[in-house]
């Protein structure tokens, strides 16, 4: 499939319908929310990216004018690994940010200025609910997957933890299952670089007038972090930026000085220096172990993982992904571990697009019957009559219908032609007219198997039982392209 934009898009912007309860004890009212929808949501469909430390809501296509396309570009649109013919992505920006989300640069209504220093404390536990709520509230009740990598990791891994059924697959990248000391102290001297700029004022600075010397000193220093030392060797060695010797002086002289500063000074033009010490300070307060346990801290989780390093990254060095990989196998959840070979270090989970487009695309395309079945499907028992099947039919809008016993295990399947059969021949109960030797599948089984019995016996739907006939979902033609499986 040709690999494409998802052409121009637009910000959404949403309120929350009820006050969202952060951990520090505080209640928030009107909290709001932006975010970007790529595809069309079936109900089974949505995919949840979370974004970065710094990162917003517009994470593929263009803005109206804009010449760069959104953050993750590389791996969401048609025919990428997050493909928008085939699943509805969702990016939101996240609770406490500065690019249209409620954070400290928004107007506090009951003041009628910015929140500024006032604003609540949050975690990576807020913003996941806050981000819960959004999707509650435009009515998504479940997610295929969610992914992020940083920050985003830990959101996703948040999410398995505080929604454990709301989620079906997690992708983690380049992040951790809590936050080392080392992590703490590189915040910690971001926002002392931050707070003591005297146009920092407090926490009670003027838009007009930001403490841009703090935040473009932390934002200089954090980038560091983001890189390797063999990147930085390929990109800059020891390089004179404009000299042709030294200047025996300390201005800038050599291009790794010039390229941090100038990453420094592009970063104050779309970046609150409030929102940078809220938003690392909610890192500080993550972790997902229990007791001292990640294992135990995990222990509630559901979902399918997979998690990915990268080689080079010392920031989240491989060995908290493996850490993350123990914890889920030795609680027997299903997970794969990949690492992404690469020299960029931590960025290299948004440069290495080729690498993530096929690992992450392996782990989302739907290999088995429980990837698409319909859960907890509407049944009937075998006693009722034909006019209730046709009423629950017509109301669950279906068109084929379980019929079990008294215990729920499955003795047979009536179908809405079977219905209209009915007519004609004037039976009145379901025992008349249901097919009784149902062919069925089991949520464990590949799709391939069930499409080649919906071929073989020319059937459009399949009753998924467990090992003692239960009914526990349904797949069917609708949801399973055939051509798609069988290629």
């Amino acid at each position: 499939m040709l690999q494409d934009s998802v052409g121009e898009v637009t910000t959404k912007y949403h309120t929350l319908s009820v006050p969202l309860s952060l951990e520090c004890g505080v209640s928030l009212s009107g909290v709001k929310i932006a975010y970007e929808c790529y595809g069309r949501a079936d109900g089974k469909n949505v995919i949840l990216v979370c974004h970065p430390l710094t990162g917003d809501a517009h994470a593929a296509g263009f803005h109206k004018g804009d010449a760069k396309p959104g953050w993750w570009d590389g791996i969401i649109g048609p025919g990428k690994t997050l493909d928008t013919n085939r699943y509805c992505v969702i990016a939101a920006n996240v609770l406490g940010g500065c690019k249209g989300s409620t954070g400290p640069s928004s107007i506090d209504p009951a003041t009628g200025k910015p929140y500024g220093i006032t604003f609540p404390v949050i975690t990576i536990r807020d913003m996941v609910h806050a981000e819960h709520q959004l999707l509650e509230d435009l009515g998504i009740s479940e997610l295929y997957a969610i992914i992020g990598g940083s920050m985003g990791g830990m959101q996703a891994m948040q999410w398995s933890v505080e929604f454990p059924a709301f989620v079906r697959r997690v992708i983690c990248i380049a992040s951790a299952g809590y936050t080392t000391p080392m992590h703490i102290a590189f915040g910690a001297v971001g926002r002392a670089v931050i707070m003591s700029d005297p146009e920092w004022n407090g926490g009670n600075y003027p838009a007009e007038k930001k403490p841009t010397h703090g935040l473009s000193l932390a934002r200089m220093m954090a980038h560091i972090t983001y890189l390797s030392d063999e990147s930085m060797r390929t990109k800059f060695g020891r390089r004179l930026q404009k000299l042709d010797a030294f200047g025996y002086g300390f201005d800038t002289e050599f291009s790794v000085e010039s390229y941090l500063q100038h990453q420094g000074e592009t970063f104050v033009e779309r970046f609150d220096p409030n929102s940078y010490l809220y938003i690392t300070r909610a890192v500080d307060y993550y972790d997902l172990t229990k007791n001292g346990s990640l294992t135990e801290g995990l222990s509630s989780t559901q979902a399918k993982f997979l998690i990915i390093s990268v080689s080079s990254d010392w920031l989240y060095p491989p060995y908290l992904s493996q850490e993350i990989m123990l914890a889920l196998t030795t609680n027997g959840r299903e997970a794969r571990y990949a690492e992404l070979v690469s020299p960029h270090g931590h960025d290299g989970f948004l440069l290495e697009n080729a690498q993530l487009n096929y690992i992450v695309g392996q782990f989302l395309t739907p290999m088995i019957v429980e990837d698409l079945m319909t859960n907890n499907p509407p049944s009937i028992q075998e006693t009722s009559s034909i006019r209730e099947a046709a009423e629950l039919m017509i109301g669950h809008e279906i068109n084929h219908l379980p019929v079990v016993l008294e215990d729920g295990t499955l003795c047979g399947i009536v179908t809405s032609w079977d219905i209209a059969k009915s007519v004609a021949g004037n039976f009145q109960n379901l025992a008349e007219i249901m097919t009784i030797d149902v062919i069925t599948i089991q949520r464990s089984d590949s799709l391939r198997l069930a499409a080649s019995l919906m071929e073989k016996h020319a059937i459009s739907a399949l009753p998924v039982v467990d090992d003692s006939n239960h009914v526990l979902g349904m797949l069917t033609s609708e949801t399973l392209s055939l051509s798609e499986v069988l290629q």
